[in-house]
């Protein structure tokens, strides 16, 4: 049984700068010279720029190290942050056992409270991790994803 397509089906979005293959050289509007003789993608580095040249321009853009600086700067405190309030709790479970059975609403006691505030501080975290990378990484990000992609086209203009 064949399987019925529309005429667009097989075409690849030029514009999403998120898509690998179009990145990596593999698709390119109208076949303008991604391919060759015998149909198959040329590499990036018979097209222009290699592959490492592109990436270590980047990597020495004044835009890259803002975006490598800005995740540092949260993922950095929020980590040590995290890690110190997980030993905190384990070690007051494993030595302060008065303290950690102590009723703080029926049954309910500080090491069960400490317990669940862990797991509440992880989605916390990954919530505000998330945000933060949509706020102060992400456009900076697919610009620079969008430069990489014009280096490695560019030859073929």
């Amino acid at each position: 049984m064949e399987k019925e397509a529309g005429p667009d089906t097989a075409v690849l979005r030029l514009d999403d700068p998120w898509d690998e293959a179009s990145a990596a050289g593999w698709s390119e509007p109208d076949g303008a010279g991604a391919t060759a003789a015998d149909g198959r993608p040329r590499p990036v580095e018979q097209r222009g720029h290699t592959a490492a040249e592109v990436y270590l321009e980047v990597q020495d853009s004044p835009a890259f190290r803002e975006v490598r600086r800005r995740y540092r700067r949260f993922v950095v405190p929020a980590a040590a942050a995290f890690l110190l309030w997980y030993l905190a709790y384990v070690i007051a479970a494993t030595t302060a056992h008065d303290l950690m059975a102590r009723s703080v609403a029926g049954v309910l006691n500080v090491a069960m409270v400490a317990g669940l505030g862990q797991f509440l501080t992880t989605f916390l975290l990954t919530w505000a991790y998330a945000r933060h990378a949509r706020l102060h990484r992400d456009r900076v990000a697919l610009e620079l994803r969008w430069e990489t992609q014009e280096m490695t086209r560019g030859a073929e203009r």
